[in-house]
């Protein structure tokens, strides 16, 4: 084995970004990247230097090994100055990253350094007796993962488990903890189960000054049919001191107000917020999507200038986020169906015209034009040939699914037996049970 293949054989047995297997496409890098720029960076956040880290890897995954370098390194700094020290366990994911990065451009010297830097932290901090990772280490990882699908969350919410069972002190990894465990119950939050509940309250408890997961916490209450108007505007008047980020708990808020106070009061949080923070893209999104719902809560005419209102701060969020606009520009165009069904289409036709979708993103953009065709254009027809096509692409996600459940319940439904013959070929032809 030559000088190169040693040093590849080593690299490879690290824990770091660069080994745990994440392949993200295009558009889930560009998603996470403004995601990532849409969390706080102030001192007070713990995981700031596994952010750094994995804004480190997604700048290395676009093809900017410069800006990957920068990143990493804004994490070393980040790590020793939030533990005070310049070495720990912290660092090893780190400086895993750094050697694979510098090997990666061509520099092997300087990978060598950071390899050794790896293997002299890891015999000074081994892992726990029984245990293959150190609980840092364990952590980051979980941490990174739940950023990803539904199987990778899986792996996290058994490596945080892991964490806080080697470091049951740890209140911030707990926290991510119950709001990971929470996660597949958020489109059905009624049907979130008692010891998943239970987490999230005791994280709630805690770690009261995490807001978001307060309002998580308030929301499964509501879902339960809990009274939670006066800890909702207590909640509030907290969230609306605080710097808005991704965590912070406002996007939660909107939400939770929608679904169990009223639409118009959300409206009015929103618009709190919009005064409050101007220049705030993650801010106008989320004021954007609630405006959006309220669109759609009205019965008959909507009221034209909430949707005025909802359209220019749409634009104004696609302009903000050029590179992962495709669900705004739908969001976008849905609302617009409500006035200028012309308009609606041409943003759909434009969409659909795009050469740079990756195959998530198309199926994404087939389901919701198959709705559009349903709902607003009453064409059953080529709404289903839509809803197959999503089906088609061979990728498992959230939109693929809610296209199988619309063709087996038209299959359920219609009475034309065309349409009857033609989904069940379709769903046999792919080994779908029906």
């Amino acid at each position: 084995m030559n000088s190169t293949e040693a040093l590849e054989s080593k690299l490879n047995a690290l824990q770091c970004y660069f080994t745990w297997n994440l392949e993200p496409t295009k558009f889930k890098l560009n998603y996470l990247r403004d995601a990532l720029e849409d969390i706080a960076t102030d001192e007070g956040n713990i995981w700031l230097g596994d952010i750094y880290n994995l804004q480190g890897f997604i700048q290395y995954m676009l093809g900017s090994t410069e800006e990957a370098l920068k990143f990493f390194r804004r994490a070393t700094e980040t790590f020793q100055r939030l533990k005070n020290s310049d070495e720990g366990p912290w660092l090893m994911v780190n400086f895993g990253n750094l050697a694979w990065l510098h090997h990666l451009m061509g520099e092997d010297e300087k990978s060598q350094d950071y390899l050794s830097k790896v293997e002299a932290l890891i015999r000074e901090y081994p892992a726990p007796p029984e245990e293959e990772l150190h609980p840092e280490v364990c952590a980051e990882k979980a941490w990174t993962l739940m950023k990803f699908d539904k199987e990778k969350k899986l792996q996290a919410a058994e490596l945080f488990q892991r964490a806080v069972r080697m470091q049951p002190d740890n209140v911030e990894w707990q926290t991510s903890w119950a709001i990971l465990s929470a996660d597949p119950f958020k489109a059905y939050m009624k049907d979130m189960t008692p010891d998943v509940l239970e987490k999230v309250k005791s994280a709630s408890e805690r770690d009261p000054d995490n807001l978001y997961v307060a309002a998580l916490y308030l929301d499964a209450q509501g879902a339960k049919r809990k009274q939670i108007q006066d800890e909702a505007n207590d909640l509030a008047i907290r969230i609306l001191e605080k710097p808005m980020h991704n965590y912070c708990g406002i996007s939660l808020l909107m939400k939770l107000y929608r679904k169990y106070i009223s639409v118009d009061e959300a409206i009015e949080i929103a618009d709190e917020v919009l005064k409050r923070h101007l220049d705030s893209r993650f801010v106008k999104r989320s004021a954007a999507k609630c405006c959006t719902k309220k669109v759609f809560s009205q019965r008959g005419n909507p009221d034209p200038r909430i949707i005025d209102k909802t359209i220019r701060l749409w634009e104004e969020v696609i302009d903000a986020y050029p590179d992962c606009s495709l669900k705004e520009k739908i969001s976008q165009a849905d609302v617009y169906s409500k006035v200028d069904i012309e308009k609606a289409d041409q943003i759909y036709r434009e969409l659909l015209d795009r050469e740079d979708l990756d195959p998530a993103e198309k199926q994404m953009l087939y389901k919701y034009y198959a709705d559009h065709l349903y709902f607003n254009r009453n064409n059953t027809y080529r709404s289903i040939e839509y809803h197959m096509m999503a089906v088609e692409i061979q990728e498992e996600s959230v939109y693929r699914q809610l296209s199988i459940d619309k063709l087996k319940k038209t299959l359920e439904r219609t009475r034309d037996p065309k349409i009857q013959r033609r989904i069940t070929e379709f769903l046999t032809s792919l080994g779908i049970n029906q």
